[in-house]
């Protein structure tokens, strides 16, 4: 009995130790505040309003396979209007309504790009306030665009006519590109690209969209966070097709195609393919968000080395977003089949679109998808696909002069590396530049999360005076 009860408290000491260090490291570790109040003096809230204003009232809704260039010409003579200084200083190269700009430093070395995009999704619904309106009011900047992402172009552009006005060379070559593609996914990116490598440029930092200064990122992490995107996953588009011989409806047989594709649908849904994995990314942000958190949550993901395999399962019910960091997602987006009620099609289709993991990419992915497909009989076309980016080192010196950008900008505010969910056209450029940061320096409260793409998008005009002052100090300061 004495060896069998000694086995046992082996046994038991094994799994309690391990529980008693990471209980004592969150004892021992004090709940912190990350707390972002924007603020700047009224005039510059006010000036900087009015020209993010002036940009929202002008359309740039883009609509995929359209001929678009002159809408966008006419939004060029808009930024001309509203940044002379920038203009009259820096070079202009326009390819097909996307816009390239280079201002030329006492150094090609440790060259810098700032991108967001022009374009916009349309605008459906009933708004507070028209969505072309620029209405201010509130505080806030309302219209489409005022949050994805012309906030970005007016505060970078607004950052440079400021230094321009007060007769600043920079000390490292800065190139500003602006795709109007962005939102339909077409070429305006890669054919920015082309013109980097055309004039033999690579990049030593990218700062595009992606991540932002967001209130309360997580559940159960409080106050504000500068989520700086590291990670991009791969896209696909992909079409699930099932087909018969049709016929009438008054005698079907088993099996038809929408029985199969609701079938396999239902499958994916219920049996969900892709695996779970933490990226170190991933870890490395949960780990940064612990301090911010209550004492439980601070417990699991300040000792994610012990409690990964409960946070696999927590994560995903905290939110989509959350599941969507540590897994390849599928989500169904479309449907087809018969034209009329009493016929059975000869051929229906599901479409979806994918988004890839690392840890699980495109072929791995796309070949899961294909097997499964095959079980119920239905055929897979790839519309469009791409790999996952490449991952930002967050060791690397152009990642580290971001943070202390974030550190001399907004004092006292927390950072984290944050897995992106969604695509940028900072995708496009990983041939050209090892650290494209996804990251805007506005406030992103759960009001402007949700406008995004949706009703009554807005931007708190209070923030934008620290954003223009965050890309001020990204040029300005020692890299």
């Amino acid at each position: 009995m004495k060896g069998k009860n000694l086995i046992k408290f082996a046994a038991t000491t094994a799994v309690l130790t391990p529980v008693a260090v990471a209980l004592t490291k969150t004892l021992l570790s004090d709940r912190q505040e990350s707390v972002y109040e924007p603020h700047g003096d009224e005039a510059r809230v006010q000036s900087y309003a009015e020209k993010l204003s002036a940009m929202l009232q002008y359309d740039t809704t883009s609509y995929p396979g359209q001929e678009q260039r002159e809408k966008f010409l006419g939004f060029h003579k808009l930024l001309e209007e509203l940044f002379p200084q920038l203009h009259a200083t820096l070079e202009k190269t326009e390819i097909d309504g996307n816009l390239f700009y280079y201002w030329k430093g006492k150094s090609s070395d440790k060259s810098l790009v700032l991108m967001s995009h022009q374009d916009v999704v349309p605008a459906e619904g009933e708004w507070l306030h028209g969505p072309f309106s620029g209405d201010i009011a509130d505080g806030k900047v309302w219209g489409r665009g005022a949050a994805d992402i012309k906030c970005g172009i007016m505060t970078f552009m607004q950052a440079i006519e400021e230094l321009v006005s007060e007769g600043y060379t920079p000390d490292h070559d800065v190139y500003i590109c602006s795709s109007c593609t962005e939102e339909t996914g077409g070429d305006g990116g890669p054919k920015l690209v082309a013109e980097l490598q055309r004039r033999g440029v690579r990049p030593w930092l990218l700062c595009d969209e992606g991540g932002a200064i967001v209130d309360e990122p997580m559940g159960g992490v409080k106050g504000s966070i500068a989520m700086i995107g590291v990670v991009e996953k791969g896209i696909a588009n992909v079409r699930f097709i099932a087909r018969s011989n049709g016929g009438h409806a008054s005698s079907p047989s088993k099996g038809t195609p929408i029985a199969r594709l609701a079938a396999f649908v239902h499958d994916v849904e219920t049996n969900y393919p892709f695996r779970s994995e933490f990226l170190p990314q991933t870890e490395e942000m949960l780990n940064a968000m612990a301090p911010y958190s209550d004492f439980c949550l601070r417990l699991l993901l300040g000792n994610t080395w012990l409690f990964k395999p409960l946070l696999k399962k927590i994560m995903p019910v905290l939110s989509g977003e959350a599941a969507a960091m540590l897994r390849t997602t599928i989500a169904f987006t479309m449907q087809s089949g018969s034209e009329a009620f009493n016929v059975i099609p000869q051929e229906a289709s599901v479409s979806a679109n994918l988004r890839f993991i690392p840890h699980q990419g495109r072929a791995d992915s796309l070949e899961i998808l294909r097997k499964r497909a095959e079980k119920f009989g239905l055929e897979m076309e790839v519309i469009t696909s791409s790999e996952c980016c490449p991952v930002v080192d967050t060791t690397s010196s152009g990642f580290n002069h971001v943070v202390e950008t974030i550190k001399t900008t907004f004092p006292g505010l927390a950072y984290s590396p944050y897995v992106m969910t969604g695509a940028t056209d900072a995708r496009f450029y990983g041939d050209v530049c090892e650290t494209c940061i996804r990251f805007a320096p506005l406030l992103y409260g759960k009001e402007q999360m949700k406008g995004m793409h949706g009703l009554n998008e807005n931007m708190s005009a209070s923030c934008l005076t620290g954003a223009v002052d965050f890309y001020r100090n990204l040029i300005t300061s020692n890299k």
